[in-house]
């Protein structure tokens, strides 16, 4: 993404705003996805489900409407789906995250410098000059048009802000709105809860503090909130009040300390193999991510969670894991396996039903690793950025090391699964 340039005041009919930021946030994001190539969908109650097809983590209006709550377990649910025509779709997380990038394109293209804040939110930095209702509309039929995902686009003064204007708008016949330049009345109807940052523990300290609503902690005095809650909070309610705060947070954060990456097994799994290849599948993807951050790794940890059991006898469940040291440090996904495997019979517990696995990458470091005489070769390093590349325009797990098994039998539930539509060539749809 390009530098933020410095920006002019903008329009909404005779009226005049100082500089403006956008929020773009796809509605029912992974519904939506779904219905972009499924339209039998459209107009029904559907419900995406979490990793293991364990509880709601995306609804339509329909749902809503329903009175369906974000995270009700699939179990409570099922009985009630025929009577009430419930739709279910397992998560197809890899559907969604490339939905997500060609969302961020098109909005890099209409807008030409954004922030992306999540898989379907972004800040948006308009240019000056322009009417921002009519360029809004104008955004919002462009990614309808472009890739079929309906969004609300809100534009504040600040990112706090923002979010507040981000949320009406979604409630707007046009999916676009402004926040005016007096907010009190706006602020006076959003709980404190609500606010972004705010969170549910501190909310109730707020309120005990009689700062009920997002005008009130606008208009707390800051030096206050800062004594008693924090630089954080202040600089939330300076958002509030119209002063932007939070910066430009693109690239400014530090480098992970560690990466993880786990999942439970869709039924319980007893035996080494399959363990081994779940660890050698989560080493993997957190490999991959370390690689898209330019780090290199110190060494690495796994784990396995078993069941409790009942009989024959009563026995706790619990966690056993293994940790191990790299002889230097290494991005190289090969090398972790080779690394880790031998620490993962150890941990073995024979007749233990395991329900989880997960690998973490510790020791993290940037920039160059001083080579060694008879180390891996460079063209080692190249391999894997080579296998990225395939699988990034191939789709994810086109190529992968043998270790983690071809039918990866041990993976999540997913038992209501769409189609790769736009990442595998077998489920591309066909036109005829």
């Amino acid at each position: 993404m390009r530098r933020r340039p410095l920006r002019r005041r903008h329009r909404h009919g005779s009226q005049v705003f100082p500089n403006m930021t956008g929020l773009v946030d796809g509605n029912n994001f992974f519904v939506s996805c779904e219905r972009v190539f499924d339209r039998s969908l459209e107009g029904r109650p559907v419900a995406v489900l979490s990793s293991n097809d364990g509880c709601v983590v995306s609804r339509s209006n329909e749902l809503k409407a329903l009175g369906i709550p974000m995270g009700a377990p699939y179990f409570q649910l099922r009985p009630r789906a025929r009577s009430l025509g419930i739709e279910f779709r397992s998560g197809n997380f890899e559907l969604y995250a490339d939905m997500s990038r060609r969302l961020m394109e098109t909005l890099g293209d209409l807008f030409g410098d954004i922030e992306q804040y999540s898989i379907d939110e972004a800040f948006v930095f308009p240019p000056g000059g322009i009417d921002l209702l009519d360029f809004g509309r104008m955004a919002r039929a462009a990614v309808l048009r472009r890739i079929g995902i309906p969004c609300g686009i809100g534009f504040a003064p600040t990112k706090t802000l923002a979010k507040i204007a981000n949320h009406i708008a979604k409630k707007t016949e046009g999916g676009v709105f402004i926040m005016p330049e007096d907010t009190r009345e706006i602020l006076g109807k959003i709980p404190v809860s609500e606010v972004w940052g705010v969170g549910r523990r501190l909310a109730p300290k707020l309120e005990r503090d009689r700062i009920l609503t997002a005008r009130d902690l606008a208009e707390c005095p800051g030096a206050r909130l800062r004594k008693k809650y924090g630089v954080t909070l202040e600089r939330t309610a300076l958002e509030l009040a119209g002063k932007p705060c939070s910066g430009d947070s693109r690239g400014a954060g530090e480098l992970s300390q560690s990466i993880a990456c786990s999942r439970c097994f869709g039924e319980p799994v007893g035996d080494f193999e399959s363990l081994a290849q779940s660890v050698a599948y989560h080493l993997g993807r957190a490999a991959e991510k370390l690689r898209e951050q330019g780090q290199r790794a110190g060494g690495a940890g796994a784990y396995f969670v078993y069941y409790p059991e009942r009989s024959p006898r009563r026995l706790e469940g619990g966690v056993v894991s293994a940790s191990v040291a790299f002889s230097r440090p290494t991005d190289d996904t090969s090398e972790m396996i080779k690394a880790v495997f031998p620490k993962l019979r150890e941990i073995f517990i024979e007749g233990r039903r395991y329900k989880k696995s997960g690998a973490t990458l510790w020791g993290l470091e940037s920039g160059a690793v001083q080579g060694e005489l008879f180390g891996p070769s460079p063209e080692r390093s190249r391999l894997y950025s080579s296998v990225d590349e395939v699988n990034r325009k191939f789709g994810r797990g086109t190529l992968f090391p043998l270790a983690e098994g071809v039918d990866k039998k041990w993976r999540a539930r997913r038992d209501m699964l769409s189609r790769a539509y736009t990442t595998s060539w077998d489920d591309i749809i066909s036109v005829r």
